[in-house]
This record gives structure tokens, sequence and C-alpha cells, in this order.
């Protein structure tokens, strides 16, 4: 089902961790696999270079802030199989990553829950200012216990009034960055002694349920002023919340049929407050295993799953769901369980994929290799067009394209399949002068700055 050049570009993320193991659990084991270089700037500067240079929009990174201690009541099986476990910080890569490439965006995952508004707001504004307007935040509202008990809680607060709290570090972030300083506040006039007009930079006179921030932004504004607003929650709150706020939604799902149904469902949500529901974008994480034919990827797959640790992946996916999956055998049906962690990792196996009826065993060989997303695997034409069919299925603009291997899996991506989906008009060309990441994705408008 090959396309003809001239469709519509994919927006093209590449979807990464501060790990050793991010998604495919125990696959650092591969003897390719280079994530142990993960605490070496080089190894991200190479990373960000070849994305850059092969057209990629961005680079998506993720985080988590406290142990992955769900599964058997302690952190031991991810410290053991590294999933997710060291973590470092995902904000500190991206100065060194943008001074090394021109167009290449930074999406930045930062939680409302354990964060300061006037703080954040500072950082993201000199983030904006560092990489010329290339960075977005992944806003999220963080699902682990454990970082609720080491970051001042005794517990992690309730699923919705995380979200009710997000709203409001929100709401505190756009009017820093929106309406604290005018267009034409910075003067810059060494003649006069005058590099900021006062008259033009405002209080934002904020008083909430969770946040007094009485002053003016401390930093002048950004490239963006607003980093692009990604948001990846698709529970009942976290589709509200995204119909408010988010310009690109990450979206959860195992079949495109699925996908297509929280898409319309946070598009109707969006136009009900008076948001264009054509305004936003929606990606899909998928990881591709792929070579130069059909067998090359078939045979690279097969030579991936040996290395897939079963309890590493329980160990993610407790930690995903709020479950002890220990706690039960590995042959039993999967049912849903309402919890306070991330209610659509679970959701997506028990609810969403109503053809299958899966097995705690399925699920963890199924999480070995990419997690919760589709894995794909073909040569290039044969990724090609599952692209196509997913994009045209689900109704997503693009994709957030995770790994097996790092860097191997985006290096087989870049050489096998980005010169296929180029030729088939689905790789945005680079323009002769850099953009904001804003204006790589919308065309520069800035929904939320009134001037």
């Amino acid at each position: 089902m090959s396309n003809q050049s001239g469709q519509r570009p994919f927006i093209l993320f590449g979807f990464m961790m501060n790990v050793v193991g991010h998604i495919s659990a125990g696959l650092w084991r591969h003897p390719e696999d280079q994530a142990q270089r993960y605490t070496d700037i080089h190894y991200w500067v190479e990373i960000a270079k070849l994305l850059d240079d092969a057209g990629f929009d961005a680079l998506f990174i993720a985080d988590a802030l406290g142990q992955l201690d769900v599964y058997q009541q302690q952190p031991n099986a991810a410290l053991r199989h590294a999933a997710q476990m060291p973590v470092n910080d995902p904000m500190l890569l991206v100065s060194a990553m943008a001074a090394a490439t021109r167009h290449l965006g930074f999406g930045i995952t930062v939680s409302t829950t354990y964060e300061q508004p006037y703080l954040l707001a500072r950082k993201f504004t000199t983030l904006d200012h560092l990489t010329n307007g290339r960075v977005a935040w992944n806003v999220v509202t963080s699902m682990l216990d454990s970082a609720a008990r080491n970051l001042g809680l005794t517990q992690q607060l309730p699923h919705d009034e995380r979200y009710d709290r997000a709203q409001e570090f929100l709401d505190v972030a756009r009017k820093l960055w929106e309406s604290s300083w005018e267009d034409g506040a910075v003067l810059r006039d060494k003649a006069a002694g005058v590099y900021t007009d006062p008259a033009k930079v405002h209080p934002i006179h904020h008083h909430g349920r969770y946040y007094q921030v009485p002053d003016a932004h401390l930093s002048e504004p950004s490239p963006q002023r607003t980093p692009v607003l990604f948001q990846a929650g698709t529970s009942s709150r976290g589709s509200q919340f995204a119909a408010a706020n988010a310009e690109v939604v990450f979206m959860a799902g195992l079949t495109p049929e699925a996908i297509r149904k929280d898409i319309a469902t946070i598009r109707t949500l969006a136009a009900e407050i008076g948001r264009d529901p054509n305004s936003l974008r929606f990606i899909a994480a998928v990881t591709v295993v792929t070579g130069a034919t059909d067998e090359e990827a078939e045979a690279r797959y097969e030579d991936f799953q040996q290395y897939i640790s079963e309890e590493a992946a329980l160990a993610l996916f407790s930690a995903w769901t709020g479950v002890d999956w220990s706690q039960y055998d590995l042959d039993r049906p999967l049912e849903y369980i309402e919890t306070d962690a991330c209610r659509s990792a679970l959701t997506s196996l028990t609810r969403i994929d109503a053809g299958r009826q899966w097995t705690l065993r399925q699920a963890a060989r199924y999480i070995g290799i990419g997690g919760l997303h589709p894995t794909l695997v073909g040569g290039p034409s044969s990724i090609a067009d599952q692209l196509e069919s997913f994009a045209s299925q689900s109704g997503v603009d693009g994709f957030n394209l995770g790994y097996a291997i790092t860097p191997g899996s985006f290096e087989d991506f870049v050489q096998f399949v980005m010169p296929e989906l180029t030729a088939r008009g689905r790789v945005k060309p680079r323009p002769a002068t850099p953009e904001t990441l804003r204006g790589r994705l919308f065309g520069g408008l800035n929904l939320f700055y009134k001037k």
C-alpha cells in the first residue's frame, strides 16, 4: 500500500530515557548495545547528531523520579536488570545536544507534582534561549509511591488530584511565560543605560489552592516563550488535561483502533472547551526492528528475543500499573485493577485490545521489546507500509521511535527506513534557516501568548 510522494510528512521523534534500560527489558545485555554509556555526554551528542542529520523533529526524553520497587515490594529486580534504574536527570543533557545540532528539538519530561512552577519556568526559559527555541515540556504528574516518599509526601497524591495540581501548575507557568514580560520590555539600550523597561514587566499575582506566586517571571522572554507542550495521559482525567493544554499528545495503546478512539475523545473534549480540535497533534510510540530485507529484519528480531528478561519486564509492568505482579501466576489471565499509578498502561492490555486475552507471561514477553507499544518488524518498504497503515487507521500524525538496542535501532532506522519515508514524502524537508520546534510542528503559531 505504498503512497505516492507528496503525502503529509510524519512527525518523527526519537524516544529515550537517561538510563541503561528503557522500555526494552534486558536488551542492554546485547553485544551491540551501548546504553551503558548513558553517563557519557558524547553518547548523547552522537545520538542527537544522528537524529538531526537524518531529519527527525525531536528527541523525546522520558523520566521517572523514584525507584521501581512495586515488583516484590523492593527495587532489587529493577536494579539487577537495569530496568529504568539507575536513572539520571534528562534536562541536563539538552544544552550539549543543542550545541551540536541545528534543527532537532528536545522534549523533556518533568513532573508537576515535585517541582515549583516559579523555578521550572525559569529552567525552561533558559533552555529555550540556549536552544534557539527548540524545547518542549512533556507534562507528567508522576505515578510512583517511591517518588512521593522521597520528595516530601508519605504517599503519592490520588490520581485525579495530581491532575488538579498539574493544571494550576501549568496556569502559573503560562502566566510567567506569557503575561509577565511584554514584547519590547527588553531594550538593551547602552546609551541610555536601560536594559529592561520596568513598566513592561508585571507581577502575575497568582494566589491559588496549591501555589502562591505573586511576582514577575525571573527571565526575559525566550524565542517560544512557552515550550511546546507534550502530554501523555489517556485516562479520563488525563484526556481532559490533554484537551485543555497539550499541543502534542503521546498516545498509549497496542492497536490503531484503540488509539483512534482515544484521539476522538480528546478532540471532542477540546472542542467542548473552545479549542480547535484540529490544532492538536498526536503521536504513537513504536519500536522498529529493520534491516535491508524482511528476512534480515526477522533474523535481527529473533536475535533480540534471546536477551529479553521477563523479570525486568515484570518490574517495569508493576511500576507502570501499581500492581505487584510477583504475587500472580504467570499464566493467569490479566484483569483490570483500579490503581493510582498509570491507569492507561494496564487498560491498554486488559480493555483496549478486546480481541485478545493476555496472560501475565505473554505480557512480559511482549514488554520485552518495545514496552507497552507496538513493535514493527520488516525491511524498508514493509516498515514504511506498516507506519502508513498504522497512521491511517489510528489517526496519529507521527511516531515516537523507541529502540531495542541503542544506538543500533536508530542507526538501522536511519539507514534503511528514512530513505523510503523520504521518497514517499513522509519526512519534512529541512529549511535553510533553523526553526523553533513550534515553528517546525505548527508553523510558528503560539496558541497561548496574547499580545
